[in-house]
């Protein structure tokens, strides 16, 4: 059984997230043969000021742009 963890910053809707399942279910069948109801999804979404990127938060990358 395969289980997937996909971490996110915020922002996705629900509609992006249903699509994300169902293309990472689509690919675990057809990389690894397995059935579509062995696949587990872990989504995760992180606030934009616990995730850093060279130093410093997302939140503050997006600010200076």
């Amino acid at each position: 059984m395969p289980i997937v963890q996909i971490q996110l910053i915020e922002g996705r809707n629900d509609e992006q997230k249903e699509k994300l399942i169902q293309k990472v279910t689509e690919a675990c069948v057809e990389s690894i043969d397995c059935t579509p109801e062995s696949v587990r999804i872990l989504l995760s979404d992180i606030s934009e000021q616990h995730f850093g990127v060279a130093g410093e938060s997302v939140r503050t990358r997006r600010a200076h742009k």
